[in-house]
């Protein structure tokens, strides 16, 4: 991996690829781990601060990785709400659980309707970094969907194999969250994690149905599919309320992420170019592709319903450039917002590449 401390690239390179999923497994004494990691350097002046700031980084990954990893029977909504609690204890982070009843109060349609048809209620999870000393607020929303079936636009069989990597988006924010506290950055942060199981029953949503999200917008769901942007907008309004300085979402949203960009890179996209470069910056000195993508305006009238302010999809081709015109609408204006579509590089289906082996890569 690389990083602007040419100390800390190899040492986080080595704990991260040496993360492997073995809570489910019994044990083989023929796989081992490695025990012992070596780092040699010129210079040893800075090694410990170098040292620590890998150990945190490397922390925050494989929480993300084993967060995406663990099955969706075991990673059920509440679970990844603890899971986040868990992960901040000890830590200056204040964590905030929303259940089914704070959410229909609050008026988080889009949460609640993309939960509804699951026996596993939805979460949304509210993470606050506050040190003093900060010198600017960001904001951070994850989406969280612990099994995506597709609910009533039900998934093909094949493509349900993996969708308990949907919620890869709120698990680097939570990752991204600890390494900010426990690295002591002068950051304020703001942070949503947007979780529910989108499940097919009696009781889940229809195509058709008109939902009202946080904020009172309302939207047609012409696709149960299209689930992930649902509880994005919920969540993207929410944070907004607490006036950050600039938002990044990172999401598992769309296919159509894959076909556009393949399996490693991620798509960009954002409501302001000099934010968008910004958070490409940031992406390249991680070591992570990603590429900008633009949000074209002609998209934007194919998302128009008759019967509502939106609907949930819109023209087909370039699914992830108006997926990303859908969130933009929950933005408001004047507030740097950048769009990270994760589909493909959060998750390794075969053939494992660099540091990450086959499974979660925690991206982001």
């Amino acid at each position: 991996t690389r990083d602007h401390d040419p100390l800390v690239g190899p040492a986080l390179g080595g704990l991260v690829g040496a993360y492997r999923y073995t809570e489910l497994r019994s044990p083989d004494p023929t796989r081992t781990s490695p025990q012992e990691l070596k780092v040699v350097v010129e210079d040893q002046e800075s090694l410990a601060d170098a040292l620590a700031r890998a150990i945190s980084l490397a922390r925050g990954v494989r929480l993300a990785r084993r967060l995406v990893d663990t099955p969706p029977g075991h990673l059920y909504p509440a679970r990844l709400a603890e899971e986040a609690v868990a992960a901040l204890a000890g830590t200056d982070v204040e964590v905030a659980v929303l259940d089914e009843d704070d959410l229909a109060d609050g008026g988080f349609g889009g949460i609640l309707a993309v939960g509804q048809g699951s026996a596993n209620p939805p979460r949304l999870v509210r993470l606050t970094h506050r040190p003093e000393g900060a010198s600017a607020h960001l904001g951070l929303v994850g989406k969280g969907i612990t099994f995506d079936s597709g609910g009533l636009s039900l998934k093909p069989a094949a493509s349900m194999v993996h969708m308990k990597s949907d919620m890869a988006g709120a698990a680097a924010v939570l990752g991204a969250v600890r390494c900010i506290a426990e690295l002591g950055i002068p950051l304020q942060v703001t942070a949503y994690l947007a979780v529910a199981e989108n499940m097919p029953s009696g009781s889940a949503q229809r195509p058709g149905d008109v939902i009202t999200a946080y904020g009172g917008t309302t939207v047609e769901v012409l696709n149960t599919d299209a689930e992930g942007r649902l509880v994005m907008m919920d969540a993207l309004v929410r944070c907004s309320e607490d006036s950050p300085d600039a938002i990044v979402d990172v999401a598992t949203l769309t296919g159509a992420q894959i076909v556009a960009l393949g399996s490693r890179i991620a798509g960009i996209m954002a409501n302001d170019d000099g934010w968008r470069e910004e958070v490409h910056d940031a992406a390249s000195a991680a070591g992570e592709l990603a590429w900008p993508m633009p949000i074209p305006e002609e998209m934007r009238p194919s998302l128009d319903s008759p019967v509502a302010d939106l609907a949930n999809i819109g023209e087909r081709n370039g699914g992830m450039l108006t997926a990303a015109a859908f969130l933009r609408e929950f933005v408001p204006a004047g507030v740097p917002w950048a769009h990270i579509d994760i589909a493909g590089p959060s998750f390794v289906e075969s053939t494992p590449w660099a540091y990450n082996s086959k499974g979660a890569t925690g991206y982001g």
